[in-house]
């Protein structure tokens, strides 16, 4: 199952948070998170998302990119 995590709007550091913490709370059978981003207004959110040093977890097991530029999928484990 892949929760949505809708970012738009947010300052990196804010969204950074936001989504470590759903990381965090994720039960088992969430398999990855789909982080809404945008692309169109800047790019600050999807290069800090996409970025492996500014959101750590270890449950983190890859980053895949889609053919939407607006979202990244964290696939967690």
């Amino acid at each position: 199952m892949l929760l949505d995590v809708d970012v738009h709007g947010m300052m990196v550091e804010e969204a950074i948070a936001h989504i470590q913490k759903v990381i965090k709370k994720a039960g088992k059978d969430v398999e990855g998170l789909r982080i809404i981003h945008g692309y169109r207004s800047g790019n600050a959110l999807k290069k800090a998302v996409q970025d492996p040093n500014k959101i750590r977890s270890k449950r983190i097991v890859r980053r895949r990119y889609t053919m939407n530029q607006g979202e990244t999928i964290l696939e967690i484990e």
